[in-house]
């Protein structure tokens, strides 16, 4: 997808929410697990019917369909099948190695698959991420500065010149791809960063996880991080997936986006 579509997509659907079918064979309601055959695919398809027309992207976090083996697989394949030529896919993988490897995994998200993008990891350098950019209209999504806890370990070290080590890893990333096939991941429980970070990516998309569940400021993020051409992606996975665990599901999970939608209208101007 090329990056005018999607800006296209937000301005038409007025919304920036990106839906996390992170799905838990643990937290799919019982009445589907005990009459479906795949209960991942069937919970999904019952999520992306009631809340594709409320946003613009879905993030298939692999790790949920991997540990499954075959039938987790399956299920990821024809979820992907079942969502909208229109709105972008991200395969939440965090990959990132050796270039050979990372040619394998790029393979395998971009023409097994057909994503329209993957999450890397950046820490083994130019080499790891260079096969993920040899695709037209495919979009590498780097982790920049994230939203859980342990970011503080590495991250947010200061180098000698005064940077912090995610400040360094997005500058360095700003020369691998363009702002038309890069975005970085940026956490939304950081928002006292997310300026210092688009001063550094001024025109790239961020894809921002933390909202919601994790206890994000969505206004903040909007704030310091939305540009002329929005630039988010609003992720949000439990607090739209999760939000009930009853046969009415789906149609909460529908209330939920268009809550979601609504609260980010209060600040930004389609």
């Amino acid at each position: 997808m090329k990056k005018h579509d999607l800006v296209k997509s937000i301005k038409a659907k007025e919304s920036m929410l990106c839906i996390g079918l992170d799905t838990d064979i643990k937290r799919v309601p019982a009445f589907i697990k005990n009459n479906y055959d795949n209960p991942i695919l069937e919970f999904n398809k019952r999520i992306i019917e009631s809340t594709k027309n409320h946003c613009v992207a879905y993030k298939f976090n692999i790790a949920f369909y991997e540990s499954m083996g075959s039938s987790g697989w399956q299920a990821l394949d024809e979820s992907l099948n079942l969502i909208p030529q229109e709105i972008f896919t991200i395969a939440d993988a965090k990959r990132g190695d050796i270039g050979n490897t990372s040619m394998l995994y790029a393979r395998t998200f971009f023409e097994t698959f057909d994503f329209d993008s993957i999450t890397v990891s950046p820490y083994m350098g130019s080499d790891s991420l260079e096969p993920f950019y040899g695709y037209e209209d495919k979009w590498v999504i780097i982790l920049g500065l994230t939203s859980n806890k342990g970011s503080f370990d590495f991250q947010m070290q200061e180098l000698s010149d005064g940077r912090k080590v995610y400040q360094k890893v997005i500058e360095r990333c700003l020369d691998f791809g363009t702002s038309n096939n890069t975005m970085f991941v940026v956490g939304a429980t950081k928002p006292e960063y997310i300026q210092s970070i688009r001063e550094i990516a001024s025109d790239h998309f961020f894809l921002m996880p933390g909202i919601g569940k994790q206890g994000g400021s969505l206004e903040l993020s909007l704030q310091y991080g939305a540009i002329d051409d929005y630039g988010l992606l609003i992720n949000s996975s439990r607090g739209i997936i999760y939000a009930s665990e009853g046969e009415d599901f789906n149609e909460i999970a529908h209330s939920e986006a268009m809550k979601l939608n609504r609260s980010i209208a209060e600040h930004i101007t389609y």
